[in-house]
């Protein structure tokens, strides 16, 4: 009797997997292409006007990427912003900036960013070097960005996250336009400031 019992603990225990031997969850696999997901990303900017700051937003950002955490340098990608879909919360204003004072949306109906460099110190924060195309004219701008990380919904979709910021001179691309105040003050500023919120899902 005493023999059946020790013979059926050890086969009891043999069928116990130790905690320090349990599997790891599976990590999720670096990205290789991917999408914008347009309704959970944001392509902001500000401005100096008269006493404050104007903000708006381009509500069309499409755009394909690759990205590997473990290895940022290695990204590229392409992205393409519809200037038509500009929106400031003021219909007249809006209409003014599609207009050939500013971006003169009807003879250049888009502005597009292609990314020629990622350097990164610690994966996480990267700066990002690209050719701005807009107004017709190509000038290369350097992004700061923060990657955010990579996670499954619970749908089973991975998506990766990403918060970058940047300054553009608009006269560079000969957007021009201004007043000037009766204090010898401009109404606009010429820097404007770039905010972009980005999720993106693996193809």
């Amino acid at each position: 009797m005493t023999t059946l019992l020790l013979l059926m603990t050890s086969l009891y225990a043999e069928t116990l997997t130790p905690a320090a031997t349990l599997k790891p969850v599976a990590t999720l696999k670096p990205a290789a292409t991917l999408k914008i997901d347009t309704s959970h990303s944001r392509l902001g900017f500000s401005i100096k006007h008269l006493v404050s700051t104007v903000h708006g937003e381009f509500k069309d950002l499409e755009g394909s990427f690759s990205f590997d955490p473990k290895a940022p340098e290695k990204a590229s990608g392409t992205f393409t912003i519809k200037v038509a879909n500009i929106s400031t919360n003021n219909i007249k204003r809006d209409e003014h900036l599609r207009g050939a004072d500013f971006f003169d949306a009807a003879k250049f109906p888009t502005i597009v960013y292609k990314v020629t460099k990622v350097t990164s110190s610690d994966k996480k924060n990267l700066s990002i070097e690209g050719d701005l195309t807009m107004h017709g004219i190509t000038k290369p701008v350097t992004l700061q960005a923060e990657f955010l990380g990579q996670a499954k919904d619970p749908w089973g979709e991975e998506s990766l996250g990403f918060e970058a910021k940047g300054v553009v001179n608009r006269k560079d691309f000969n957007i021009v336009f201004n007043k000037t105040l009766e204090t010898g003050n401009l109404l606009l500023g010429e820097e404007v400031a770039i905010s972009i919120n980005l999720e993106a899902e693996i193809n």
